[in-house]
């Protein structure tokens, strides 16, 4: 499985990182352009590609999304996400450390409505990236002593490719629930928004 990733930030170069290190290929997307991500490309070798982001989600079979929300509305084509597993990793804000607050919604349902066939499933936006880049390979952890990453949605099987991926990473994947009530467990201001915990830790929480 590709993984596409929008977004090359601290956080979604670290998950590019970790996913090559895990025998994934991925390809890379910024608002930059694919030159920008030479040096990034070097570091990562033969298993990483990049492009434009409506190439990236063309050439992935999962793609991620790791952009500032208020950029997520058209950045892309839906039908270029239709039927695809599509990660909503994005976090809304109204400024600075100020969660959003949609209206009682979640913000992974905005993300739904904008892209109608996408197979949304809310997943790796609570943790720090500094966490992410090393806590999945900490020699001798223990099983359950694994941090859990989270997913949310409504489609079962979407939510069962990215808990794949998650297990791939050397966390363990805890469902919230659908993508409404779980999604909102997880977003900024949210019980499980960056919370290192592990899976019995998070499933106290939820």
């Amino acid at each position: 499985m590709r993984t596409g990733i929008i977004g090359t930030g601290r956080i979604g170069s670290t998950l590019a990182r970790i996913l090559v290190a895990a025998g994934h290929q991925v390809v890379l997307a910024n608002a930059r352009g694919p030159r920008s991500l030479a040096p990034l490309l070097a570091e990562l070798g033969p298993g990483a590609a990049a492009g434009r982001p409506v190439e990236a989600a063309g050439q992935a079979d999962l793609l991620v999304l790791m952009v500032p929300f208020a950029t997520v509305r058209g950045l892309l084509p839906p039908h270029v996400v239709q039927d695809k597993v599509l990660v909503d990793a994005t976090n809304a804000f109204n400024g600075p450390g100020a969660a959003a607050d949609p209206s009682g919604r979640g913000s992974s349902e905005l993300v739904a409505e904008w892209y109608p066939g996408a197979r949304v499933v809310k997943s790796l936006n609570t943790m720090y990236f500094e966490t992410l880049a090393v806590a999945g390979t900490v020699p001798g952890r223990q099983p359950s002593e694994r941090l859990a990453h989270f997913t949310a949605g409504d489609d079962e099987k979407a939510k069962e490719i990215v808990a794949g991926i998650i297990t791939d990473l050397g966390f363990v994947p805890v469902d919230t629930g659908p993508l409404h009530s779980g999604g909102i467990l997880q977003q900024p201001g949210g019980p499980l928004y960056n919370r290192p915990l592990t899976e019995a830790q998070a499933l106290a929480w939820i």
